[in-house]
């Protein structure tokens, strides 16, 4: 993809009657709070399995809370690194610094500032190996991911699927110390889950993409081949997510959990694959998000019945 990203003008200047405007919520804005917060259930859902019992209340706060501000730093540097790309996004064309309303130099003082006080509390309060982890995703998904793949390949979403994937990691860590192997099981699953995930999002927005210059599956591919990884992802994610069971770290709830809401989602796979539509592809885009929640939930209560 070579299309230029032309951004809108009257969007990239700064008056001062903006500055004069700017509120908390722009600030909280660019943490991308809905994502940081999906992150942070699942790192504390990683929390939670690591132990037999419930940890800590010390660890569950601060741990949290470190993993939470080095995750909002991210989000600020994806709104600076993709400034160009949101003023020609129709969903992100509004954010504050795609419109001007805080400068990329402000942007980056905020995520410093976030990301600095996120490693120490991590250091300070949880342990080293979590905060250094934790770094090394913020790096991943805003540097790595954000600023080189997501331009260069439409294997972007697989390849950097890993940075994204690290929470319940993250979690695990933070009440053990160390990584084990079933903290890497749950990295695992999200890792196999974001494909699709994303894949039918880019579906339903391909047109956006294309505009933006964004080599996105669907723009470099087509609907029909990414359609079809989609199915075959979705059927790897149903293996995958069937190894808690058959190592041993759940029991007979967490498999007939996963294999019901495994199949519904191959259900989504297939309508999608077979009709082509837009609307079945935000539909499976809307599920996945159900189907993670609901699996990890799945997988809590079974670890707390049998525990």
């Amino acid at each position: 993809m070579s299309e230029r990203v032309e951004a809108l003008p009257a969007q990239n200047t700064t008056s001062r009657s903006d500055s004069a405007s700017i509120s908390w919520r722009d600030f909280l804005e660019l943490t991308k709070p809905t994502v940081v917060a999906m992150m942070i259930l699942t790192s504390v859902i990683g929390m939670l399995l690591a132990t037999p019992g419930v940890p800590g209340w010390e660890v569950l706060l601060y741990g949290n809370l470190g993993i939470a501000l080095l995750a909002g730093a991210a989000a600020v540097v994806n709104h600076v690194v993709d400034q160009k790309i949101d003023t020609v996004m129709a969903r992100t064309r509004k954010r504050p610094v795609a419109t001007g309303k805080i400068s990329p130099v402000d942007a980056l003082m905020f995520a410093t500032v976030l990301a600095a006080s996120g490693m120490v509390v991590l250091v300070w309060q949880v342990n080293a190996l979590t905060a250094w982890l934790t770094l090394a995703s913020l790096v991943g998904y805003a540097g790595v991911y954000t600023l080189f793949l997501k331009r260069m390949t439409p294997q972007n979403i697989v390849i950097g699927g890993l940075a994204g994937a690290m929470p319940p990691l993250l979690g695990w860590t933070a009440v053990t110390g160390q990584v084990e192997g079933h903290g890497l099981l749950l990295v695992l699953i999200i890792f196999a889950w974001t494909p699709p995930h994303f894949w039918a999002l880019a579906i339903h927005r391909k047109e956006e993409y294309a505009k933006a210059g964004i080599p996105m599956l669907p723009v470099t591919h087509g609907n029909k081949y990414t359609e079809l990884h989609i199915l075959l992802y979705t059927l790897m994610l149903l293996a995958v997510s069937l190894l808690p069971f058959v190592t041993g770290m759940s029991g007979m709830i967490y498999l007939v959990g996963a294999l019901a809401l495994g199949l519904r989602f191959l259900q989504y796979a297939v309508r999608l694959l077979r009709g082509d539509d837009r609307r079945v592809a935000l539909n499976t885009f809307k599920y996945s998000i159900t189907y993670l929640m609901a699996l990890f939930v799945v997988l809590l209560v079974d670890h707390f019945v049998f525990f």
